[in-house]
């Protein structure tokens, strides 16, 4: 395995994402129901204008960070990393209205709750230098089948 020095593999290896799409830089620490990612915002992030990246961008944050626990758990199975939605948000407070150039952000995805169905709902947080600055909870879903559930759409 291609690990770093965390002892994790890098983000990319647990997300559906690819390319410039992945918004987060590493795992930071994996626990029973829980991980922390971390990101440092620059100047060419995605999002990024007037060095500076919008408060809103913490959701597709957060939501990365779902499916990073998502990605390491099936791996850790012997599955692969399948594609998840975000169904909804719920009590999205974002206490900056930008994460600025040069500030990294530690992103922790908690689960709550897990139905068969493949329903996920996640307590998130992001903190900047140890001070939380946003929280949601997401509801996330991932079906079994990607193709079947398409075409049931």
């Amino acid at each position: 395995m291609n690990e770093t020095l965390s002892g994790y593999l890098p983000i990319a290896d647990y997300l559906p994402h690819s390319g410039r799409m992945v918004l987060l830089d590493r795992v930071v620490a994996i626990g029973r129901d829980t991980l922390s990612a971390a990101t440092t915002i620059r100047a060419d992030s995605p999002f990024c204008e007037e060095d500076a990246v919008g408060g809103w961008v913490g959701v597709e944050y957060m939501a990365q960070t779902i499916a990073a626990l998502a990605g390491f758990e099936a791996r850790s199975h012997g599955n692969t990393v399948k594609v998840g939605f975000l169904v909804g948000t719920r009590r999205y407070d974002c206490d900056v209205p930008a994460f600025h150039v040069g500030q990294t952000l530690m992103i922790t995805a908690r689960r709550e709750f897990q139905a068969d169905n493949g329903v996920a709902v996640m307590d998130c947080t992001i903190a900047i230098d140890g001070q939380t600055v946003a929280s949601a909870q997401l509801s996330a879903y991932q079906p079994d089948n990607l193709d079947d559930y398409l075409k049931q759409a």
